[in-house]
Order: structure tokens, then sequence, then C-alpha cells
């Protein structure tokens, strides 16, 4: 369907007329008069020079500059039929283990050892990517808990946190509790519908104050899902040394502890053990978790004021050009 965004503008075409009409012409005042011996033939002919300009082009084409300026201020736009939208929307916190274990070299990828926190940062990145519309916040843990980026819409101010994380900035030791604690205390704050939290570890909990399975309450009262995501190598630990992990505060991964965690919030429990594994964990989340918003419409809409304006641009040079010509032939003549 055709309309103007503004009709009340085409007002403006009564202008010129108005003008040209109402006001009166300037006389100019004549302090001398000089007497000419041919002044009816001289009359006559100023008589045809008034008639000419009056029916001079010029005006013309400023009249229809000003016509094409006023279409354009109407804003002729076409607008389509409405068409449903409809909007899905999550809320999630991301907590990420950065104890000292995450340094551990035992994930390959692409035939190469990689340490766990450089396949947990990949496979988070990929998924930040993938949720577009989603609000998104990130808590790193280890011996305490940190909010690094609390829930946007930002994308970039998320992936450039994961891609700072490093092993130790938070702590060697493993704190799950806190970490949840400090996710549930921040989603409680939006709707909820679509709230959630991944939270992703390779070790138990042994630090912190808040206990995991306490934490895990909280997030059931508040009817807040928690999928948990235990890292792994299914390469055995002993080809890297026990003392490792002991010194490291890693410990072993600590499943009960997580199973019971996603059981009590709704939520499930997995088990990565390599970057591909934890590509479709993540893309199993996404099938999971489907949260409908209000619906809404969109008609699609397409401006026409740039051709006007254009026309009306064309149209003004073409008019200087044209007056400067004859200003140049006066010139010449004179």
């Amino acid at each position: 369907m055709f309309e103007l965004a503004q009709p009340w503008a085409l007002c403006l075409l009564l202008v010129p007329p108005l003008v040209w009409f109402l006001v009166p012409t300037a006389e100019l005042p004549l302090p001398m008069a000089l007497k000419l011996p041919f002044f009816e033939a001289l009359k006559d002919k100023l008589k045809q020079q008034e008639t000419r300009f009056v029916r001079h082009p010029g005006v013309g084409i400023v009249f229809c500059i000003w016509a094409l300026l006023v279409i354009a201020l109407a804003g002729p736009r076409w607008v389509g039929e409405p068409q449903p939208l409809t909007r899905d929307g999550y809320n999630i916190m991301l907590a990420l283990d950065l104890s000292g274990s995450m340094e551990l070299n035992d994930m390959v990828v692409n035939g190469r050892p990689v340490s766990r926190l450089a396949v947990v940062k990949q496979a988070a990145i990929q998924f930040v990517k993938d949720r577009q519309g989603d609000r998104l916040g990130l808590i790193l843990f280890g011996t305490r808990a940190y909010l690094q980026t609390p829930l946007t819409y930002d994308s970039q101010a998320v992936l450039a946190r994961i891609d700072d994380a490093t092993v130790g900035l938070a702590g060697t030791s493993t704190s799950l509790g806190d970490a949840l604690g400090l996710a549930i205390k921040r989603l409680q704050a939006v709707p909820p519908k679509g709230r959630m939290v991944i939270l992703l570890t390779d070790g138990a909990n042994n630090a912190g104050v808040l206990a995991p399975l306490k934490a895990a309450e909280l997030a059931k009262d508040d009817d807040i899902k928690v999928y948990t995501i235990g890292l792994g190598s299914a390469v055995d630990p002993s080809r890297f040394g026990g003392l490792f992990f002991t010194m490291n505060g890693g410990g072993d991964l600590d499943e009960t502890t997580l199973k019971a965690i996603a059981n009590t919030t709704g939520g499930r429990y997995f088990r990565a053990t390599d970057m591909a594994s934890l590509q479709r964990i993540y893309q199993t989340i996404n099938q999971l978790e489907t949260v409908s918003q209000d619906e809404a419409t969109v008609r699609p809409q397409q401006a026409y004021y740039p051709w006007p304006l254009a026309l009306a641009f064309l149209l003004a040079m073409g008019w200087l050009v044209r007056q400067a010509g004859f200003r140049a032939a006066r010139g010449d003549v004179s």
C-alpha cells in the first residue's frame, strides 16, 4: 500500500502561489523623472517584456523544484502487509572453570595436544557467536568466582572476556558453589522465562563458602535450570602424572555432584572429552531450551523520498547553470 509518512507536508505546495498573488509587487521610488518623447512606444515594449517575464520558464522550474522538495518531505513510501515475527530470547550465565588443572595439555585439536582451557575457550566462543538475540553473562571461577560480564546483548564484550581468560586468573582451586550462587544472583533480576546457567568444570568443589548442592536448591527455588558440563580427557591421566593434579588443585572430576546439581534444577549433565563432544553438548543445549516471547508483527517498508529529492537537485543544478549562462551573455553584450 502506497502512503505518505507526513501528508501534512503537502500543504507547503500552496506557499509559492500565495506569495505570488498575495504579496504586492515592490515599487521602486523614483526621486527624479525623465521626460521621453517616445514614452508610449517604450511603454508598449515594457508591457511585452513584463508578459515575457511572467511566462519565463525559470519561474516554472523553481516551482517544480519546490514541489519536488515538498513531496520528498512528505515521505512517500510503500508499506507491505503485516508479517508475524516470533522472537526467541534467553538469559544465559556461562560459568567457566579456570582452576590449575585446566592447564593440562591432554586435549587434541587437529592432531596437536592443547590445554583444556584452549578447548573450552574455542567451544565457548562458538557458542556465544551462535546466540543471536540472547543476553549472555560470563563468570570465571577458581578459588573465587568473579563476574566478568553481566547479562548483555553485546556478545563482542563476552567474547573479549573469554579470549582474555587464563588459568589461575581466579585462583588454582575450584569453587563450584560460589560460582553457581553468583550466577543465580545475577539471574534473579531478569524475567523468569529462559533463565539458565551453563557450568563447566574439570574438577571437584574444594574452595568457596557456598556448597554446590545448596546452590542447586537456590536455583530450583528460583526456577533456574543448570546445565553442568564435566570436562575430562579420555586419555589416561596417569600419563601426565598424578602429582600435577594435586599441585594444581584440580582433583578428580566430581560427576556425582554435577549430576545432582543438574537433576535438582531440571537441567542435564554432560561429559565432554574433546572439542567435538563439547561442541555437540552446546548444540544439544540449544535444542533443549526454547522460549517463545510475545509475538510481534513487522511491516516491510520501501521509502521513495530519494527519487524526488534527487530530481529536485538535478533541476536546481540545471537552473543555476542556465542563470549563470544568462549573466555571462549579458556581460558579453555590455
